[in-house]
């Protein structure tokens, strides 16, 4: 599954220079992620923290290609990449909506850490038969 989402570029997601800054992307990212579990478990974080699972992020490897730019509406893409059991691998795109040009790819690692910040062994349930049926796309490239 591919979760997909639009979202505008507000002035406060701009730099001096008028494109949007490099955290901006994280931050798009991150609602991309939380919103892929959340749609594939049925759980919000809070109820997942409520069942001691956090899911910080161990790994980002981002490639910056094009800069989006104010009032352009960007759409963002998540999916799961990589399961080994342990850790899951997002595969996510920023890209503008209006003509496919793809500003950034990014490989993002998640762990699953009780709320103590003691790392699980392995994924807890529900996501762990979340990530196994999802790893189907590619690697960056």
């Amino acid at each position: 599954m591919k979760h997909t989402f639009d979202t505008k570029v507000y002035f406060s997601d701009t730099d001096n220079y008028g494109v949007v800054w490099h955290g901006a992307y994280l931050r798009w990212m991150e609602m991309g992620r939380v919103e892929f579990c959340k749609d594939m478990t049925g759980l919000t974080l809070k109820e997942l923290e409520e069942k001691d699972i956090l899911l910080p992020v161990s790994s980002i490897n981002i490639k910056y290609k094009a800069s989006a730019k104010l009032e352009d509406i960007v759409t963002v893409e998540t999916e799961v990449c990589d399961y080994n059991g342990f850790t899951a691998t997002f595969k996510q795109t920023v890209k503008s909506k209006e003509s496919g040009r793809i500003f950034i790819t990014a490989d993002v690692v998640i762990v699953a850490v009780h709320t103590d910040t003691k790392l699980y062994r392995r994924m807890p349930e529900p996501l762990a038969s979340v990530f196994e049926g999802e790893t189907n796309c590619y690697a960056l490239k």
